[in-house]
């Protein structure tokens, strides 16, 4: 039997039930997988409370990413073998113990990720590759303020800045994750924990202006945001001449952010949605991802190793995610 998380009605994370079905059939062009982690993140909570706007057909069982090994392989299907570690991008079905696939949907992993690592890092790092190099177009020596640093999405954002050349200043909430952001290559730290937008805002600008060539520049040169809210509104003004604030999701609400501050300084805002563009481009996501991995191989980029909860502890993996209470990454592990 195959163990999974599954989503009766859309409503409190704690509704979810672990049940137990019979295994899918192999079809034609598919391949069987042994889940050994799979992904948790922020969205998968807002799916089960019917709070995204994509809302899938009921039943349904969250998660989009899952390791494992390759225990079954269709007749038509070459180039793969059993035992093999690979990372599947499935959309929908991840929290189970077990899931069949089509090869499209693999990506090889390099040996040096654990199994939670790998399981973790696609999301949270591909919307930082496509914010940094796509949208934003950061150059090294740019000043990047990020917000909620002490997220799966907020240390993606201060690894790959490091990794990128820029001068990364990281907010957080508690001394563990201002740790893991500085362990990521950040350059300075902020406590948001004790400080109010207005305060971080300063703090962020202080920063900025201690780099010598850049004190000219009046602030940060980008505002990398996941966390919206009273912060995300403020923080636009931490940007100097030509600042960039990269509109990244909205854990705190969304932020109504001041056209007028906009204006001055000739500041810009750019919105990032990784998910859509990847399914309009699928083939330059595909070459965004292999380069990510090539950096993660490298080591130039560092995944955290993420916070471990079985399976059948979903809900409470969700609940704690979506209250703040986990530094970093999180990865539900099936029994075995």
């Amino acid at each position: 039997m195959v163990t999974a998380i599954e989503c009766a009605a859309f409503g409190p994370i704690e509704d979810l039930q672990v049940v137990e079905r019979p295994p899918q059939p192999l079809g034609p062009g598919q391949v069987r997988l042994a889940v050994s982690a799979a992904g948790v993140n922020f969205v998968d909570g807002l799916l089960v409370e019917g709070r995204y706007q994509i809302k899938p057909p009921l039943p349904f069982v969250p998660g989009g990413e899952v390791v494992g090994r390759i225990t079954e392989i269709a007749e038509d299907v070459d180039g793969l073998a059993r035992g093999e570690r690979v990372f599947a991008n499935i959309g929908f079905g991840g929290f189970a113990s077990e899931v069949v696939v089509a090869p499209r949907q693999l990506v090889a992993i390099p040996d040096s990720l654990s199994d939670g690592q790998a399981a973790t890092f696609m999301q949270s790092y591909l919307t930082g590759w496509y914010a940094l190099g796509v949208r934003a177009g950061a150059s090294a020596g740019d000043t990047m303020l990020v917000l909620g640093a002490g997220s799966g999405v907020g240390l993606a954002a201060v690894d790959i800045g490091s990794a990128l050349g820029l001068r990364v200043i990281a907010a957080a909430s508690t001394p563990e994750k201002r740790a893991l952001a500085e362990s990521r290559g950040a350059l300075a730290t902020i406590d948001n924990s004790t400080l109010d937008a207005a305060a971080i805002k300063d703090a962020a600008k202080a920063f900025a202006s201690s780099f010598d060539d850049r004190a000219d520049r009046g602030g940060v040169d980008l505002v990398y945001d996941p966390v919206g809210g009273d912060v995300g509104e403020v923080a636009v003004r931490a940007l100097g001449e030509d600042g960039q604030y990269l509109v990244i999701g909205f854990v705190a609400g969304i932020p109504k952010l001041p056209a007028n501050q906009v204006l001055l300084r000739n500041r810009r805002i750019t919105g990032v949605d990784w998910g859509a563009w990847v399914g309009r481009n699928r083939d330059r996501n595909q070459a965004l991802l292999a380069e990510v991995v090539e950096r993660i191989a490298s080591g130039d980029l560092d995944p955290v190793e993420p916070v471990a909860y079985p399976l059948t502890a979903a809900a409470t993996a969700l609940r704690d995610l979506a209250d703040r209470k986990v530094a970093g990454k999180v990865a539900l592990v099936p029994s075995t």
